[in-house]
């Protein structure tokens, strides 16, 4: 998958949160967390700490969308953060190697 940037202002992205009733204490957590990430994050990265703070998946793909992301990248996106939180609460549960000579 090709790797694609989007850029939003913070006074943007504030006030789309704003719209989708976030409250203060949230957005500041928010913010504060992508400041530590270097206001660089990863999609899937992004979309989880959204849901962190309370947003619907169906909001987060309507603040996706407005950043320019497609709807394929979107389901991409929330697939790949479903993995994460797998990966996170279950642990590896099977690795395997196959090698080929």
């Amino acid at each position: 998958m090709a790797k694609d940037t989007y850029t939003i202002s913070r006074q943007e992205l504030r006030r789309i949160l704003t719209a989708y009733k976030v409250d203060e204490n949230n957005i500041v957590r928010l913010f504060s967390d992508m400041e530590k990430m270097h206001r660089h994050i990863n999609a899937i990265s992004f979309a989880g700490m959204l849901e962190k703070v309370n947003i619907k998946r169906e909001v987060i793909a309507n603040i996706l969308r407005r950043l320019g992301m497609d709807d394929v990248s979107i389901n991409y996106t929330l697939t790949g953060m479903d993995e994460q939180k797998l990966m996170a609460e279950t642990g590896r549960i099977f690795e395997a190697t196959i090698k080929f000579d």
